[in-house]
């Protein structure tokens, strides 16, 4: 398990620098990446597909998905690097097209949806590989995130809850689609 987390750790840590780097590039180029997140059902949207986890609104915005992302997606790296990429590209392409088909006509940015995408996919691999370990592992996520569970309602306006929703969605469908 330590070995897992010191090969992935390069890959986490340097997707958590990029998503940084881009957040500071937008910030001094007057926040104009923002409209290349995800617009639904507008065809300049998809572009936001792939790109929208490394866009965010604001630093406070970015602040918030960083440790979430770095603990999340450690906890899915621990089954390889294979996984975590494999996980990874499913939550951004499958959750991604899922928003940009039912979302609200608005802009969609953040790593939100791939942090909630590792949390269904945790949490669905215990259920779906009932291992000890798997268990373990979506109890934990459980215990430290489970109350991302109500991310996927909608109480805010400026919030994605549907990126939420379906970032979570995917999470479980890689977890099923994966044989966890």
């Amino acid at each position: 398990m330590v070995e897992q987390l010191k090969t992935n750790a390069p890959l986490i840590l340097g997707a958590a620098c990029l998503i940084w780097a881009v957040e500071v590039v937008n910030a001094l180029a007057g926040r104009q990446f923002d409209s290349l997140g995800i617009l639904p059902r507008h065809l300049a949207g998809l572009i936001g597909i792939p790109l929208s986890p490394f866009i965010h609104g604001s630093m406070g915005h970015v602040m918030i998905n960083t440790v979430p992302f770095l603990v999340l997606g450690s906890l899915v790296g621990l089954r390889g690097k294979r996984v975590f990429l494999g996980v990874s590209l499913i939550v951004i392409l499958c959750g991604g097209a899922a928003l940009w088909i039912f979302g609200r006509a608005s802009y969609h940015v953040g790593a939100s949806g791939l942090i909630f995408g590792y949390f269904g996919y945790l949490v669905a691999r215990g259920w779906y590989e009932r291992s000890t370990g798997a268990i373990l592992t979506a109890l934990l996520t459980l215990f430290l995130y489970g109350g991302l569970v109500w991310g996927v309602l909608p109480n805010r306006s400026f919030i994605s809850w549907e990126g939420h929703l379906f970032g979570m969605l995917s999470g479980v469908l890689a977890a099923r689609l994966r044989g966890a």
